[in-house]
């Protein structure tokens, strides 16, 4: 009923004042959707940036996460197993903290020390690896040479470790 009495209505306005209501209301509707349109564009945008930002710290994230999980759960993890040999702890830490790799072989030192040797280590994996060995296994560096091999963050090291 409302539809056809505004048609009415509209059909009894002369020509000129036909042509203002018909330009009128496309003005009126633009003006709408301009209110609508440009917030939800700005809402947009805003998330985009917003996803963009959250990618670049996953990818961030992503490449941290090996060097992160290396340095293991902290202090409050176990410590040395009941019965294992210092050679034992030291192969399972260094392949925990991600340096199975570059552990080239460890030789008995005096006083039950022992001389653990590393090429191509990763400089913070291996500074991890050793406070952890301090903290969690109660053991102490006695000596360390670290020298860099020419790869930026890639080191060779000499370790030698005494139990406390």
């Amino acid at each position: 009923m409302i539809p056809a009495a505004l048609s009415n209505w509209y059909s009894r306005q002369n020509e000129r004042d036909q042509r203002v209501l018909f330009w009128g209301g496309i003005a009126a509707g633009v003006i709408v959707l301009a209110l609508i349109l440009l917030p939800l564009q700005r809402n947009l945008s805003k998330a985009r940036a917003r996803v963009a930002q959250q990618q670049a710290d996953l990818a961030w994230m992503r490449q941290v996460a090996p060097t992160l999980a290396a340095a293991g759960p902290g202090p409050a993890a176990a410590a040395t197993q009941p019965g294992e040999s210092l050679v034992v702890l030291i192969d399972r830490s260094a392949r925990e903290s991600g340096l199975a790799q570059a552990l080239t072989g460890s030789q008995p030192a005096a006083n039950g020390a022992m001389t653990v040797r590393m090429e191509n280590a990763d400089f913070n994996l291996l500074i991890g690896w050793m406070s952890r060995l301090v903290a969690q296994h109660d053991l102490r560096v006695e000596s360390a040479s670290i020298t860099g091999n020419g790869t930026a963050g890639l080191v060779n090291a000499a370790v030698q470790l005494h139990p406390r």
